[in-house]
């Protein structure tokens, strides 16, 4: 007969432990976060020295054998747990049957400046995490070379920011808690032009594309999903741009705008010219 796997107990430490961290007090004093689901799990144990701890079913542990396996050679401690365990630990309401706990990740911004970055999505008043997620892995596809949350935006570890971003937190560097002036004036110091995103914007991103601006460093500033940005942060960019709507619809969402704005300039720094720009083979 096999012998049935030891679980953890309910009542461990560990379990008590994970469970905090939903809380964003508890996460920033410990200085850990949560990261739920194989996908979040993955990236977690392939960036260095950022998994701690994996919770798994039995199941799951022989479903995502392989990711397992990446956290213990990442020296992540791994406990099987039932999926009582699981769901008290996850704040998801259907829990896929890993939770993984995570160190911080995020960057300093001044490292951020000094590595001289091309493209940055600042996050200004961003409240709603999953939101803010999205724009997060939405900066990652389009190749950003940051993000930045100021210290008037949603808290980068919230679970439903992390499960938004779909692992891309683990990707780009991301700054946190920076105050939106020092970000703006840090990014205009390091030679990156300044665009804030808003829907009554003076400019229009086609005319911008039209006239060839878009091909230099670029921060876009993205601000709350209900109000925008306020009248003193849009006076801090170079540009206020909006997104032309051709169509009947109202506004885009936040996330599609982001992704809107992020690919037009990726696209125009990727342009001859651009400085993105790839040598012809």
């Amino acid at each position: 007969m096999v012998a049935s796997p030891e679980l953890i107990s309910a009542k461990s430490p560990r379990v008590s432990a994970a469970r905090r961290l939903a809380k964003r007090n508890f996460r920033g004093k410990e200085q850990l976060f949560l990261a739920e689901g194989p996908q979040a799990v993955r990236e977690a144990a392939a960036y260095p020295d950022t998994l701690v701890e994996l919770f798994a079913t039995v199941d799951a542990a022989d479903r995502y054998a392989d990711i397992v396996g990446e956290a213990r050679a990442a020296g992540a401690r791994v406990h099987l747990a039932d999926e009582d365990v699981i769901a008290d630990i996850s704040t998801t309401v259907t829990p896929q049957g890993l939770v993984g706990v995570c160190r911080f990740v995020d960057t300093p911004f001044d490292s951020i400046l000094a590595a001289r970055p091309k493209l940055v999505a600042v996050l200004a008043h961003v409240r709603d995490p999953g939101n803010a997620g999205t724009v997060l892995r939405c900066a990652d596809a389009a190749g950003a070379d940051a993000v930045v949350l100021t210290d008037a935006s949603v808290d980068l570890y919230n679970p439903k920011c992390v499960r938004a971003s779909v692992g891309s937190l683990f990707h780009l560097p991301v700054a946190v808690g920076v105050p939106v002036e020092r970000a703006v004036q840090g990014l205009k110091d390091a030679g990156v032009r300044i665009l804030a995103a808003d829907g009554a914007g003076e400019d229009d991103l086609d005319d911008e594309l039209d006239k060839g601006t878009m091909g230099t460093p670029s921060a876009w500033v993205f601000g709350n999903e209900a109000w925008g940005l306020p009248e003193e942060t849009r006076a801090l960019a170079d540009a206020v741009v909006r997104v032309p709507i051709h169509g009947r619809a109202e506004s885009l969402n936040l996330a599609t705008a982001a992704a809107v704005c992020l690919y037009a300039s990726a696209r125009a720094q990727r342009a001859a010219g651009g400085c993105r720009s790839v040598t012809p083979s």
